[in-house]
């Protein structure tokens, strides 16, 4: 009841008030994730200030003459900076694409295997290079790939009498390399989701399916399938949100000058201007672009996904 002056509180006000004071200690858990949020991701969002300007570190972004779009039309206008996204749109389209295929191959077809140690081994054995950096992969490959005596060019060379390539220093091989290993290095564990979604359908369908005469191709194709599709509708809707996302770590530690035109993405080409050529405002500028496109996609893919998959993030 009120006093007089304070209206009475609503039995779900009352509830909702009750609920927060019951799970206070965990509210106090998650407030040093909250802050670490805040202080780094949203707090840096000020400098943005800087794709509006033509900064200059002397003066500071309070000090820095404001010149509206100009960083914007310098970025559409630069045919450098059209190469460098269109080369990001490849390597995040291809990775998207063959980290959905590959993976559900595999799943399917070590759901198959019957022999449960040969099955954990091949798993543990394909998803262990995920726990690696690119810094120590990078390191690896560059010596495998050697033209002048890494081990994959001295195979090519007496099994099939090829002359050297240049995986890493070559516009025409590089794209691949990076795609390809890549999707080595991540196929395994992307695999792991869909293996789970497998084992969570109900036997009586296969078991039923067997009393019915259907062979192994004829139970994939579908039981399995249609049992892991809203998953796979979530994967893909999921992994279109990083259609700008090349993958920074992975490229930084394999490119070099030779292959700028088909290896550079946004990422690496912010990391260069902003923090090499110290052109900080046309650097904001392109990242702000991507953001602003990436953020687009993330909401057009969580609207296809709760169409189709009904899938929801709260």
């Amino acid at each position: 009841m009120g006093d007089g002056n304070t209206p009475p509180l609503s039995a779900a006000k009352k509830n909702k008030r009750a609920r927060f004071f019951n799970q206070f200690q965990l509210h106090l858990l998650v407030l040093p994730c909250v802050a670490l949020v805040i202080v780094f991701c949203y707090v840096p969002m000020f400098g943005l200030l800087m794709a509006f300007q033509n900064f200059r570190a002397s003066r500071g972004i309070f000090g820095s003459a404001f010149v509206g779009l100009q960083n914007f039309r310098n970025l559409f206008m630069s045919p450098d900076v059209m190469q460098v996204i269109y080369n990001t749109i490849i390597f995040a389209v291809s990775k998207i694409v063959l980290l959905l295929v590959i993976p559900l191959t595999f799943a399917l077809l070590l759901n198959e295997v019957r022999h449960m140690k040969y099955k954990r081994f091949v798993q543990t054995v394909t998803y262990l290079p995920h726990f690696l950096s690119w810094v120590i992969l990078a390191s690896i490959l560059k010596d495998m790939l050697d033209p002048s005596g890494g081990i994959i060019n001295q195979a090519l060379e007496r099994l099939f009498g090829a002359q050297p390539i240049f995986f890493l220093g070559s516009n025409r091989w590089f794209r691949g390399t990076v795609i390809f290993t890549a999707v080595w290095k991540e196929f395994g564990f992307s695999s792991i989701v869909l293996i789970a979604a497998i084992t969570g359908i109900n036997p009586e369908l296969y078991e039923s399916a067997v009393v019915d005469g259907a062979d192994r191709w004829k139970r994939m194709w579908h039981i399995t399938l249609p049992g892991i599709l809203p998953i796979l509708v979530v994967v893909f809707i999921l992994n279109l949100t990083n259609i700008l996302n090349g993958d920074f770590n992975q490229i930084f530690n394999l490119y070099n000058p030779l292959v700028y035109k088909t290896g550079d993405i946004i990422d690496t080409f912010v990391y260069r201007v902003g923090l090499i050529d110290l052109n900080y405002s046309f650097a904001t500028a392109v990242g702000l672009f991507k953001s602003v496109v990436s953020m687009a996609v993330i909401v057009i893919g969580y609207g296809i996904a709760y169409r189709f998959a009904n899938y929801r993030i709260f």
